[in-house]
């Protein structure tokens, strides 16, 4: 009889561990970023940083810029999450708990954005071009998942005009925010993390209250 054949080599990764890769890399690029600039940097060196070949790099990422995906994207869901469930009558900002936020760590709407770090690659996103249109894409992919979270709330249709316009009004606070902590924060060089945290749940609390109240 036949022995029976099998497959031989290395288990699939499970979707925990790819997550894991991909956020080594997205950390690896951007202290490469930072340290010598996006044009200077290479597949091979991010894959080198974190011990993978620049192959391996691109079955991750289509580009070097949208290696950084990862860090500007950390929090979307948690903000839809929050949009959702905030009460009717309840301000906006006070939806968000940005005072005990900014006193966790580890908090996944403030933790990453105020980091010194992702600070800097904000700031790169006004010379770098690549880097902008990943920056602003992270932004315009979150944005439905906004919509349908307000018009949930309101117990809106999907495609009810309202609720997209409440969200493109809410995510541009956000961007205009994040960028103004950041570009804000370099003058700072001082500032620990909980600084850090701390001033950007100032900045983030006064743009969505600025949202919230509309034109008038």
């Amino acid at each position: 009889m036949a022995a029976a054949s099998g497959r031989t080599g290395r288990p699939p990764l499970t979707e925990e561990r790819r997550a894991e890769i991909r956020l080594e890399i997205a950390r690896a690029a951007l202290d490469l970023f930072v340290a010598q600039g996006v044009a200077a940097t290479t597949g091979e060196q991010i894959g080198r940083a974190v011990g993978i070949s620049a192959r391996t790099v691109w079955r991750y990422f289509p580009t070097k810029e949208s290696c950084v995906r990862p860090l500007l994207t950390a929090g979307a869901g948690l903000v839809a999450e929050t949009l959702r469930q905030w009460r009717p009558g309840q301000p906006l900002d006070e939806a968000f708990d940005f005072e005990r936020r900014a006193a966790a760590e580890d908090d996944r709407l403030l933790a990453a954005p105020a980091h010194a770090t992702v600070g800097a690659l904000v700031r790169l996103t006004r010379t770098e071009p690549g880097l902008r249109a990943v920056w602003l894409q992270t932004y315009d992919e979150a944005e439905p998942a906004f919509a349908r979270a307000l018009a949930e709330r309101a117990g809106l249709p999907a495609d009810d005009l309202r609720p997209a316009i409440q969200a493109a009004m809410f995510n541009a606070a956000l961007r205009a925010a994040v960028e103004h902590h950041a570009w804000h924060a370099a003058d700072d060089t001082r500032a620990d993390a909980a600084t850090a945290r701390a001033d950007l749940a100032r900045v983030l609390r006064t743009a969505l209250t600025t949202a919230a109240a509309g034109l008038s």
